[in-house]
């Protein structure tokens, strides 16, 4: 939801009424996540997507009929073999929506959600699906604040407690309460929707390959970082837009700068000067990812060098090196593309290789 809430949020400004269609559960091959959103505003304008095309049609006439109605709709979508012209997803998945009107009437925190968004700022949106309950309900949830309510003040309190523990994790999903609070399994159904700040892209060498590296960690959502000590290359005109640039030592940087499990760290330097202070304060901090840049000769040296000082065959294990998937990749925008594909097949536990040779589920559950 979070590359469409600036639309949203100037419908909501506005004072104009939408519908707003969240996955809230997946099985087997779905096309997208929980969290994935589309919604139909003023003039019937459509902005996101649910599952890529398949079942847009209907989402678009239950978004107008839950406008129109007043009341949130809970619907789900999977593939018939008994009718080939039903609605659903072809790829045999099947995904559960929640439709809902949002009007500053009916959900109040909307606009500082979406402020805080735009802002990285933390929040979690936990709404009502189903049981005893108004459908639909909201409650917005920060690590200082609550805005909106569930229907039960015991029911509030503990979703709050929930929701800010699922924030810290970044999760998504749904969660079972009894109508006031407790811990069941056959009560209040609620989606807790997480709005954690982007995970961070640290790229270390501002050389042609980092430009390439930070438009492509930009374009998938990372907050990209490029960090060089030597000035004539380290300038923002270099790289794209929104793209922090910083002049400095990378090591000496890397040391200041704060790092968790979503973090990428990228080092394209390829000089020892630069590469084995870096490497050496990055393999022993949380990193979902390093990789370093080089000929297998630089990465036998460099891997020499780090053993030297001290790195643990465990804490040299976490190193991707020579950076990127074997996609025979020449020019830099093909190389950040291989880097990329790296990054994504790790996280969700990708082998790399074509689809055509592989067997099982496409789509595949996160990596923990």
């Amino acid at each position: 939801m979070r590359e469409i809430l600036p639309e949203l949020g100037r419908w909501y400004a506005a004072g104009d009424p939408f519908g707003l269609a969240t996955v809230v559960a997946v099985s087997r091959s779905a096309p997208r996540d929980p969290g994935a959103a589309m919604a139909v505003g003023p003039d019937d304008e459509v902005v996101g997507s649910v599952s890529g095309g398949c079942v847009e049609g209907a989402v678009f006439e239950l978004a107008r009929e839950v406008v129109a109605s007043g009341d949130a709709r809970l619907e789900t979508f999977g593939y018939s073999d008994e009718d080939a012209f039903a609605v659903g997803l072809t790829c045999g998945g099947e995904i559960t929506v929640l439709v809902r009107p949002v009007t500053p009437a009916a959900d109040p925190a909307f606009g500082a959600v979406a402020r805080s968004v735009a802002a990285r700022e933390p929040v979690t949106v936990a709404t009502v699906v189903g049981g005893p309950a108004a459908r639909g309900a909201t409650l917005a949830v920060w690590p200082d604040r609550v805005d909106g309510t569930l229907g039960t003040p015991g029911l509030d309190v503990a979703v709050s407690a929930d929701a800010r523990g699922e924030l810290a994790l970044g999760a998504t999903g749904l969660r079972h309460y009894g109508p006031h609070g407790e811990r069941r399994e056959d009560s209040v159904t609620v989606f807790l929707h997480s709005f954690a700040p982007p995970p961070r892209m640290l790229v270390f060498g501002a050389i042609d390959y980092a430009a390439a590296v930070a438009r492509i960690g930009d374009f998938l959502g990372y907050r990209v970082t490029v960090c060089d000590a030597r000035p004539v290359f380290a300038t923002p005109k270099r790289f794209p837009a929104g793209v922090e640039v910083v002049v400095d030592w990378p090591h000496r940087y890397l040391r200041g700068t704060d790092t968790d499990e979503r973090t990428v760290i990228c080092v394209l330097t390829h000089d020892p000067k630069f590469d084995v202070p870096l490497l050496e304060e990055a393999l022993r901090r949380p990193a979902a990812y390093i990789g370093a840049m080089g000929s297998r000769r630089t990465h036998d040296e460099r891997m020499r060098r780090l053993r030297e000082i001290g790195l643990t065959e465990g804490e040299l294990a976490r190193l991707r090196s020579p950076v990127g998937l074997d996609l025979g990749a020449r020019t830099p925008e093909e190389v950040a593309v291989s880097v990329a594909a790296e990054i994504v097949a790790l996280r969700w536990g990708g082998t790399g290789g074509p689809l055509t040779e592989a067997a099982g589920a496409i789509h595949r559950v996160p990596v923990t």
